[in-house]
């Protein structure tokens, strides 16, 4: 039995009605913990008060696989806000909810998840970003520089969303296994005077796959900042050699107005 704890939790229920759809928007849910799975969720406004989630999931192991409904986006992690209907051996799940509109949920800051089994809920067959989180065709990537002798270079990719966040992928080589990387975005550029001050914390960068991945909403004051804000912002990124933000600085670019 799936038991997760809730803050706030949309009900669902079942309609016997002939559906009316006057909406639909479909998600993509990709692979995570188990390779050759992945599938879409779709909302359906099979009525003015009710809308119908419905998953399918292609490649997945044998047995019924829990679903869920979180805020925030994937790379953020969130509260579960809606359990949905398990998905069964015929790899489909059917929700139909009414305290929630088609509308709300297709502007939802949230993702959707299929567990493998409610014994094992730490991993994930397959997730995608929904509604607001959705990413759009506007990005642009900055080169990050190596440093001194480190050796280490890549690039920052910034993705829009349809909400206005944004999605930053740092992408490294010549990343060592075993390291975990700090990144960090700063106000000024990479020639400013002993560097300028910390203004968003990215999350580190896994050395094995010289990734990471962090969705901005505001930076590290509280002031919130979206795409557009920062295709025009004066600043740079660092990436550091130790745990820590005092180590070596390993790779840097600047971006936005820079």
């Amino acid at each position: 039995m799936l038991v997760i704890g809730i803050g706030m939790m949309f009900s669902t229920g079942c309609s016997k009605k002939d559906p009316i759809e006057s909406g639909t928007t479909s998600y993509n849910l990709k692979v995570k913990d188990v390779l050759g799975v992945s599938g879409t969720v779709a909302f359906v406004e099979t009525s003015p008060t009710e809308t119908t989630i419905n998953i399918t999931l292609n490649g997945a192991p044998a047995g019924t696989h829990p679903a869920v409904l979180y805020s925030n986006s994937v790379v953020e992690g969130g509260t579960a806000k809606l359990i949905l209907k398990p998905v069964d051996e015929s790899g489909k799940s059917s929700t139909t909810v009414s305290d929630i509109s088609y509308s709300e949920l297709v502007a939802f800051d949230g993702s959707v998840k299929v567990l493998k089994s409610d014994t094992e809920l730490g991993t994930v067959l397959a997730q995608g970003d929904i509604g607001g989180n959705v990413l759009t065709n506007t990005n642009k990537t900055y080169n990050l520089s190596t440093q001194g002798t480190f050796g280490v270079s890549g690039t920052a990719l910034f993705e829009k969303r349809v909400n206005g966040n944004t999605l930053v992928t740092i992408s490294l080589i010549g990343t060592v296994a075993g390291d975990m990387y700090p990144a960090t975005i700063n106000l000024g550029s990479m020639t400013t005077l002993e560097g300028g001050p910390v203004v968003a914390t990215l999350q580190n960068v896994d050395a094995i796959t010289g990734k990471s991945y962090t969705n901005i909403k505001a930076l590290n004051s509280d002031v919130a900042i979206r795409y557009d804000n920062w295709m025009a912002y004066k600043g740079y990124i660092n990436i550091y050699q130790s745990s820590v933000l005092t180590g070596a600085v390993i790779s840097h670019g600047n971006i936005g107005s820079n």
